[in-house]
């Protein structure tokens, strides 16, 4: 029987079990794309990764990241998921501060900062997105699917950062919490659309914990919704700054997400011309070994 380190880290959030779990298997080597889609879904969680040997000078390492029914190119709690695991168990060491991981998206910078609380904090530079406007027809589809009005004047898109995100903003965080979508027809639409699922936000009031509320749903992915998503968090703020509206929100925010599903994470999020940078904590729930055969 073959066994390697494995760790399920928890997510934009310091306190563990309020987070989004991540698995990790720290050692990938020799396991088929069968193998690695079978551990996938047996975890049941949203994303496992399975670390692998670089390919490329400029990266620390390379990470494979599967859904409990696909693999994805890039997602962002897994990325810093995985970098908090590898940092932990002492495999990699950060560079000024900085780790390059490899994946279907290509190389990805992350930023590691230790805050004044001692807390160490880990963002990633948003791969470049893609935008993909919706017709008239689609959005109607999407808001019949939702069940709830989408805002006309900043209309939806599919925005593509390795993830594909249909960002949808919504009136106010208290319509995105009161939201109950069809997943079933969003799952058909989201298949022919070829996209990861949809993301609904919406602005909080002023002077609260969190500037905005957002929620992930990806059925097509077999994830009815994401509890707090790093690539959903890092579409939303590049179809914030797409669509005029980074003066409104700000060159730094923080989103919540989780809380209907009894969970309270939180990214900060990092908004300019040139770069998305999207972070948070990460707390290792799980430590041990996995056996792979």
């Amino acid at each position: 029987m073959h066994s390697v380190s494995f760790k399920q880290v928890d997510v934009f959030t310091f306190e563990r079990y309020k987070g989004n779990p991540v698995a990790v298997v720290l050692d990938a080597k020799g396991l088929s794309d069968a193998e690695m889609q079978q551990i996938a879904n047996w975890t049941n969680l949203s994303e496992t990764t399975f670390v692998l040997p670089k390919t490329q000078e400029q990266a620390d390492y390379r990470v494979r990241i599967f859904t409990p029914g696909s693999e994805l190119p890039f997602a962002g709690h897994p990325t810093i998921g995985t970098a908090h695991a590898l940092i932990e168990a002492g495999a990699i060491v950060p560079t000024d501060g900085v780790v390059v991981q490899e994946c279907g998206a290509g190389l990805v910078r992350l930023d590691v900062t230790i805050d004044e609380a001692g807390k160490q904090l880990i963002s990633f530079e948003l791969p470049h997105p893609k935008f993909e406007p919706f017709d008239a027809q689609r959005i109607d589809e999407l808001e019949a699917c939702l069940g709830t009005s989408i805002s006309r004047e900043y209309p939806p898109v599919l925005v593509d950062v390795g993830a594909r995100w249909v960002v949808v903003q919504l009136a106010s965080a208290q319509q995105v919490i009161a939201n109950k979508p069809d997943l079933q027809s969003m799952k058909v639409s989201n298949l022919r659309d070829r996209a990861t699922g949809v993301i609904v936000f919406g602005k909080y009031p002023v002077d609260g914990t969190a500037d905005v509320e957002i929620r992930a749903f990806a059925p097509a992915c077999g994830v009815s919704e994401d509890p707090v998503c790093g690539s959903g968090n890092g579409a939303m703020a590049a179809f914030i700054r797409h669509t005029g509206q980074a003066e409104a929100f700000g060159s730094q925010f923080r989103a919540s997400q989780g809380q209907i599903l009894g969970r309270a994470g939180f990214i900060n999020l990092e908004v300019s011309d040139e770069v998305i940078k999207v972070g948070g904590e990460a707390v290792t729930c799980i430590d041990g070994l996995i056996n792979l055969r």
